[in-house]
């Protein structure tokens, strides 16, 4: 047996992505080896001064390629899965990236003796109507029969810099006169700062969250699909009207832009599934501490956050107050 005085290696699939930058940089400010594991590690590099020389490191892995995912947990201590999608394109389809793919994590983690640390999202039901829910209900139940110790972390919809939420929202008011309300605006989020997810990922790799659990992150405050967009277009200074869009006529919106092709559609229809249903933090996994509050971590307000990251988006910039305007 070899003894090293090195730091722990955590591999860490979609690295690159929205949550898994922030992930790989709580990590690296604890002293972790980092292998970022990514269909484009060329894509990635940007990654490199998060952490010291030689501490971030980067690899080639592909979640429909088995070979791959195993070349990418060798000698890992532990090892964390990002990677989701939020609409299905080509081959990268929800059962193969977050059913088939989660599997493949969970098995290769398990041959190299690794602990593992994986992210769903709050909605995860293997019997969903949604495809994005039931691949990720699948592949939770998968993953513990697998590694009975992992650690399930299911988030609401993440807020931060890059996020596809809030900055999707103030794109379009730049550009439309109106947005859209779908569902009359009255499904229910609780937004959870990216911040605090990574630090919960931490914590998990640290050792500090018991394992063989499933955790549900969300923030200090429940908002209305509603409220979230008043709350960003007062941010950004721009008054646009809500125009409630039904949730069958979302739907046929989704599926018509879904096909055309080369494109990155605003909806989908599957996305107007999820959003039939409160995305939320259950009573139980509340009463019972697996929360952001379980584990010692006070969530961030949105308000306290959005007004960092959102000011490109006022009509006079950055630097102009944010009352109203176009």
């Amino acid at each position: 047996m070899t003894l090293s005085n090195l730091p722990p290696l955590v591999t860490v699939f979609g690295g690159s992505g929205f949550v898994g930058r922030h992930v790989v940089r709580t990590l690296a400010k604890r002293g972790y080896r980092i292998r970022v594991a990514v269909r484009r590690p060329d894509l990635a590099f940007f990654l490199q001064p998060l952490g010291n020389v030689g501490q971030i490191s980067f690899v080639q892995a592909n979640l429909r390629y088995r070979a791959s995912v195993d070349a990418a947990v060798q000698d890992a201590d532990h090892v964390v899965n990002c990677v989701g999608i939020l609409f299905e394109s080509g081959r990268n389809n929800f059962d193969a990236v977050q059913d088939f793919g989660a599997r493949a994590v969970a098995e290769a983690t398990r041959a190299v003796g690794a602990t593992l640390t994986h992210i769903s999202a709050i909605g995860a039901d293997a019997n969903s109507r949604s495809s994005y829910g039931a691949s990720k209900g699948k592949a939770e139940a998968a993953i513990l029969s697998i590694k009975p110790d992992a650690v399930i972390l299911r988030p609401s919809i993440v807020f931060g810099p890059e996020d596809g939420f809030f900055n999707k929202f103030a794109r379009m008011a730049q550009i439309f006169p109106a947005l859209p309300l779908v569902g009359g605006g009255k499904t229910k989020f609780q937004p959870v700062f990216v911040e605090d997810v990574a630090e919960a990922v931490a914590r998990s790799v640290d050792g500090a969250v018991p394992g063989g659990r499933i955790y549900e992150l969300g923030g200090r405050e429940v908002l209305t699909f509603r409220q979230c967009l008043e709350a960003m277009l007062k941010v950004i200074g721009r008054d646009k009207p809500l125009i409630p869009l039904p949730f069958a006529i979302a739907s046929l919106i989704g599926s018509v832009a879904s096909a055309i092709p080369l494109i990155t559609p605003p909806l989908t229809s599957d996305q107007v599934t999820l959003l039939r249903t409160d995305n939320v933090v259950s009573p139980q996994a509340t009463a019972e501490g697996r929360t952001l509050e379980g584990m010692g971590i006070t969530p961030t307000m949105v308000g306290s956050i959005l007004p960092t990251y959102m000011v490109q988006y006022r009509p006079k910039g950055q630097y102009a107050g944010s009352g109203k305007a176009a």
